[in-house]
């Protein structure tokens, strides 16, 4: 059977994917725990892909105790090259409307509890985030939104927040003057812990609201926040079936992005965090 060289990561409103064949369950266990949900993996458009509830079936897992690391390696371990990421986001901007689509380039950590990071314990790596999503992929992502006759933006930064609250108007138009375009709970420490992965990630953002900060709409609540995801969902089930099948193999430098990252002398590295990490950098640093 081929290789999983595709993921899925939904958020919330798209808990799993209609149409695979050929279906197993995954359940992995990693060093940094379970991931969120067992991982299925299946054959869409001829394309063996795996797909991951972020938040876990019926949304168990709030933002904050998301099990990214545990996500990510357990996906790397699977043979992932590239995650489809598809996230509730709120619109900062008064041209961005909810019911369409972002494919951001940028992001803003504004997160304050979580482990950002795989490295540590004896082994230091300092990652390139300068442009922390993969362009390539997004640009795909983004025509494959428009076939499926979604609305689309391209580009624009997200601040990810801790959560699991919403934004107080004070800190909504903080955001609005510090440059941010949307808003949502996940994609950081997702996205860094996909590049030291070298994995290649991209964000497909549904507006759900305007946040807080619109004097004419109302603010954001929880059944905003599903009736335009549930609408959402299928968008994004039509988007990723289109895509799957157009993706090549990679040519961006994501999969090199530990490469020059490293700096721990080989000899010092703990034998046990070595082990840990062999899946992400046995290729550099032997086994």
């Amino acid at each position: 059977m081929d290789p999983t060289r595709i993921a899925v990561i939904g958020g919330s409103g798209l808990y799993q994917m209609e149409g695979l064949s050929q279906v197993s369950e995954h359940h992995l266990t990693t060093p940094f725990g379970p991931p969120s949900e067992a991982i299925i993996v299946g054959t869409l458009e001829g394309v063996r892909v795996a797909f991951l509830a972020r938040h876990g079936r019926g949304h168990r897992h709030i933002p904050g105790q998301v099990p990214y690391r545990a996500n990510i390696y357990a996906l790397k371990t699977l043979g992932v090259e590239q995650i489809i990421s598809v996230s509730a986001c709120g619109s900062l901007r008064e041209h961005l409307h909810p019911g369409e689509i972002v494919i951001p380039d940028q992001l803003y950590d504004n997160t304050k509890l979580r482990t950002n990071s795989f490295f540590g314990e004896g082994l230091a790596a300092h990652i390139s985030v300068a442009d922390p999503l993969c362009a390539r992929l997004a640009g795909l992502l983004a025509e494959a939104v428009e076939a499926a006759g979604g609305t689309v933006h391209r580009g624009g930064t997200t601040i990810t927040i801790e959560g699991p609250r919403f934004s107080t108007k004070g800190e909504s138009h903080a955001y609005r003057q510090w440059g941010m375009d949307i808003i949502n709970m996940t994609t950081c420490p997702e996205a860094f812990l996909a590049r030291e992965a070298e994995i290649c990630y991209a964000v497909m953002n549904c507006i759900s609201d305007y946040d807080v900060w619109h004097g004419t709409e109302e603010p954001v609540t929880v059944e905003m926040v599903i009736e335009i995801l549930r609408r959402n969902a299928e968008l994004a089930k039509k988007a990723i079936t289109w895509m799957v099948g157009r993706l090549e193999p990679r040519t961006c430098s994501c999969g090199d992005a530990l490469g020059q990252a490293l700096i721990t002398q080989r000899d010092l590295i703990p034998p046990e965090t070595l082990e840990r990490l062999r899946p992400l950098v046995g290729r550099y640093l032997g086994g």
